[in-house]
């Protein structure tokens, strides 16, 4: 990936007023853009972009402006989120229009906050462009729906890992008889299961993963919160996935509509270099 201190300034730019903009991309289906974020992309003089930003998206990004990744795998980032933060403030100095794009929602689980305070403690203009979060748009391309009438009036979203710790209060999640959609949790699948059960759930409630949601690749894969870490390795699911725990899961199978031809063209030469 290009490295961040090689960006240059445009001429027309030296001496201007730089604003950031942090922009939600949604769950990977590009249709699923906002207006809005669509004309921050296309009016932006740097785009720094993660890792959960489709590549369907990404060639939407004009050619013409250099687009930077700065994304986080597990175990991988391509730069620590402090010196992205001060990266974000010294090109808005430098005068530049900066499109900060994440996967999902930038508040979601996105550490948009984070990036936001920061350029706020630096008196950089920022402005937030929500996308539409992973639980809502992938729950809804795999026919589960976060809450119906009679199942589930209410829906909780976790993460699954902390910044040191993973502090979550199982108890109380076992007895909301909500609909549980963990984030990050590919790894901790057995643990949830355990912590879920240990505190009082029904080892056979119904749960899904749902691998590279809103995407032409995506795959449901449903069993219960028993099974919930054998389903994982008999079926290698990769990240991107959700973790989804509920009645509602049930649900699937008659509310089943995306057959994941989506007819998404494929990413630019020059998009595919960035990314390489």
């Amino acid at each position: 990936m290009p490295s961040p201190e090689i960006v240059k300034l445009p001429a027309s730019a030296a001496h201007a007023v730089g604003k950031v903009w942090l922009v939600g991309a949604g769950p990977g289906d590009p249709d699923l853009l906002t207006v809005k974020a669509l004309r921050v992309i296309q009016q932006a003089d740097l785009i720094l972009f993660d890792n959960l930003v489709s590549e369907e998206i990404r060639a939407l990004f004009p050619a013409a402006t250099r687009a930077l990744y700065v994304g986080k795998i597990k175990d991988a980032h391509s730069i620590p989120q402090e010196l992205l933060n001060e990266l974000l403030v010294e090109k808005a100095r430098q005068g530049l229009k900066v499109c900060r794009i994440k996967g999902g929602d930038p508040f979601v689980f996105g550490r948009g906050g984070e990036e936001m305070l920061r350029l706020k403690q630096a008196g950089i203009e920022v402005e937030l462009v929500p996308g539409i979060t992973a639980a809502a748009g992938c729950t809804s391309y795999a026919g589960i729906p976060l809450t119906h009438r009679g199942i589930s009036q209410g829906c909780t979203l976790v993460t699954a890992h902390g910044e040191k710790s993973l502090d979550v209060n199982w108890q109380s999640l076992a007895g909301l008889q909500h609909t549980l959609v963990f984030y990050m949790g590919l790894s901790r699948a057995g643990m949830i299961s355990s912590e879920l059960i240990a505190a009082g759930m029904n080892n056979n409630t119904p749960a899904a993963l749902i691998e590279r949601g809103c995407c032409p690749e995506q795959r449901v894969i449903r069993g219960s919160l028993q099974e919930l870490e054998e389903l994982v390795a008999r079926h290698e699911v990769q990240s991107p996935a959700l973790i989804v725990v509920g009645d509602v899961t049930r649900l699937a199978d008659q509310l089943d509509w995306f057959q994941g031809d989506t007819g998404y063209p494929a990413a630019s030469t020059e998009i595919q270099k960035l990314t390489a």
